[in-house]
């Protein structure tokens, strides 16, 4: 009985990687790298270390006014909100991405938090 329970389990773990298209990591490479690194900025500010940092906080990005202006702390939360649509965040920003698969949200989101230690 415990033996398939363990399956189970693992199999459940598979599933939802699957479902969400691939790891945390496979996903920010795919869907976030065009415009982000971890290390570097590029069309988009860097993202290694964003989990818990304050949003437009990396002094060598120029950011809009909008996220400048908007308080946000990086969190679980907020991430999630920001990947859904920028906008509902703070409107009139520079992002035009919006990830609308809630998975593929929870999948990156994990990866950042993991990434940056917390």
């Amino acid at each position: 009985m415990k033996r398939w329970v363990v399956a189970l389990a693992a199999g459940w773990a598979v599933l939802v990687v699957s479902a969400a298209g691939g790891s945390g990591k496979e996903l920010f490479e795919r869907r976030c790298t065009g415009c982000h690194a971890l290390d570097r900025d590029k069309a988009g500010p860097r993202l290694g270390g964003v989990f818990g940092r304050r949003a437009a906080s990396v002094t060598t990005f120029q950011y809009s006014d909008a996220l400048r202006k908007s308080g946000v702390v990086w969190d679980r939360a907020t991430l999630d909100k920001w990947l859904a649509d920028p906008d509902s965040v703070a409107p009139d920003n520079d992002m035009p991405f919006r990830a609308t698969d809630e998975k593929e949200r929870a999948a990156i989101i994990a990866y950042l938090k993991e990434i940056s230690g917390k």
